[in-house]
């Protein structure tokens, strides 16, 4: 059930018009990362002021499991829609994974590594892109899945 709501969601979002291509790919992350319990999720554009990439995400993740799971399906998307993963770093330890996608990189910290490393302030002069309400997983969407669950049990 999961699997079928993420896809279409990220089919959505591939679906708009309106944005550019590397902004797709940053929604597609930044809803991922909400719909797996991110916490002091971010996206700075970075259009301005760096060569290297066009959007950085940060997120802390509570756990390394938590970590590798938005990892793992984050990467699974990327890959079941074609687009093109150059690195994933730091999967080891998971204190702080990196999935570069050349126009996307997405990082997912432990909070105390994103303390210590504070990209938050690195990246702060850049212009932090809003992220759609409708991406984070809302309490009326947990109380549709209990009622659909009710009887399974």
């Amino acid at each position: 059930m999961a699997k079928e709501y993420i896809n279409k969601e990220v089919e959505k979002i591939l679906a708009r018009q309106d944005i550019e291509t590397s902004l797709k790919q940053a929604y597609i992350s930044a809803f991922l990362l909400a719909s797996y319990k991110a916490e002091n999720l971010k996206v700075f554009d970075m259009r301005e002021t760096s060569s290297l990439c066009d959007y950085h995400i940060l997120a802390t993740a509570n756990n390394p499991t938590q970590a590798r799971s938005m990892m793992d399906e984050l990467r699974r998307i990327y890959r079941d829609y074609k687009i093109t993963t150059r690195t994933l770093e730091g999967d080891e330890s998971a204190d702080w994974i990196l999935l570069d996608t050349g126009d996307v990189i997405t990082h997912v910290f432990q909070l105390a590594t994103r303390d210590v490393f504070d990209l938050d302030q690195v990246l702060l002069k850049n212009r932090q892109v809003q992220i759609p309400e409708e991406y984070y997983y809302s309490n009326a969407d947990v109380e549709e899945e209990r009622d659909n669950l009710k009887g399974y049990f």
